[in-house]
């Protein structure tokens, strides 16, 4: 995946799902497209403390105030990281050298829920204003965007990925 528009939208909802199920923010994804602008970070950057309460009254997506805070904090710290790096895809996959990391899990058990290069990311993207982008959030956005391939050896999706390269 390399639209930025989707890499933000991934981000965004990884951080939402943060001490939840993923099951529940995929229930709510449209609510989240719909109550966000289609994760137009422009639009989101400007959202004011009135678009707050709105946010908290929207039975479509996770009412918690520190999340909605964080999506707009994180839309400027985007627009910001764009800026300086030409685009938040080039930023995102320098960390596995422009190609996507393909691992060789035997089992679901060894797949870890964060690596090395997950820290990286979640300590640079801290650095830069990013807020709930830990390690395990940007793995599993890792994972979700095809910078990893963490499918099982077993499973038909490894190879589909393996020959299928570029994602």
């Amino acid at each position: 995946m390399h639209s930025d528009r989707k890499l933000f939208e991934f981000l965004l909802l990884e951080s939402a799902q943060a001490g939840l199920s993923w099951s529940i923010i995929l229930r709510k994804r449209e609510g989240y497209r719909r109550a966000f602008d289609n994760f137009d970070a422009n639009k989101i950057a400007n959202y004011d403390q009135r678009r707050i309460e709105l946010l908290l009254g929207n039975p479509a997506i996770i009412r918690n105030r520190l999340k909605i805070q964080s999506t707009i904090r994180n839309a400027r710290a985007f627009l910001t990281l764009q800026h300086d790096c030409g685009s938040f895809d080039a930023y995102l996959w320098n960390f596995v050298g422009r190609k996507t990391k393909h691992n060789h899990w035997q089992s679901s058990i060894d797949i870890p829920s964060k690596t090395k290069i997950s820290d990286m990311l979640s300590k640079d993207l801290k650095e830069k204003g990013f807020i709930f982008v830990g390690s395990t959030i940007c793995y599993s956005m890792m994972q979700a965007v095809g910078l990893v391939n963490d499918h099982t050896v077993h499973c038909f999706r490894h190879k589909d990925l393996l020959n299928n390269y570029p994602p």
